[in-house]
Order: C-alpha cells, then sequence, then structure tokens
C-alpha cells in the first residue's frame, strides 16, 4: 500500500519518549504510530490478537523475540540463509 504523510503535533515529552523507545527498540516513530493506529483499528473491528497470544508456548517465543531485538543479540540470517533450499525450486505456496 503506497504511504502518505501525515503530520501530527504531540506534547514534546511525548515527542522525545516516542525518539528513545524507537531508538530502544530498533524501530521508527512512524512505525510505533502505525502499530497503534493498527491496533486502534482491530479493537474497533472486534478483531483481537488476544487468540493467537492465548498460547503461551507462541506468547512466549514472541517475547524472546522481542528481548533479543531489543537488546541486540538476536542472530540476523539472510534470505537465502534461511529459505536456501527453496529458491529457484518449484515450491509452491499452499495458501
Amino acid at each position: 500500500m503506497p504511504k502518505t504523510q501525515l503530520n501530527i503535533s504531540l506534547d514534546q515529552d511525548i515527542a522525545d519518549f516516542v525518539k528513545i523507545y524507537a531508538q530502544e527498540n530498533r524501530t521508527t516513530a512512524s512505525e510505533l504510530v502505525t502499530l497503534f493506529i493498527l491496533g486502534l483499528k482491530r479493537h474497533s473491528r472486534g478483531d483481537s490478537m488476544d487468540i493467537i497470544f492465548s498460547n503461551p508456548e507462541f506468547c512466549q517465543a514472541v517475547k524472546d523475540i522481542q528481548s533479543g531485538l531489543r537488546d541486540g543479540s538476536a542472530e540476523w540470517h539472510t534470505f537465502e540463509e534461511v529459505f536456501g533450499e527453496f529458491v529457484g525450486a518449484s515450491w509452491r505456496n499452499p495458501c
């Protein structure tokens, strides 16, 4: 989907917090606002992530991944390292 600009005004302390939070979590202020608004949109439509996060193993896996991204310990791989066996193969997505 094409992006568009949206100018918003925030109190200085909130703007400072968003910048620091985004940097600490290796994301952008724009992404934080987008995620927040998507959460509002899902909530207003009755869509919920609660079902997904109700699985304790999945919830813990997400928390572990977030922790690794935040502290910089996440191990990054190239596309070929992860999907090498499928690159160039006649693999079809069943979805």
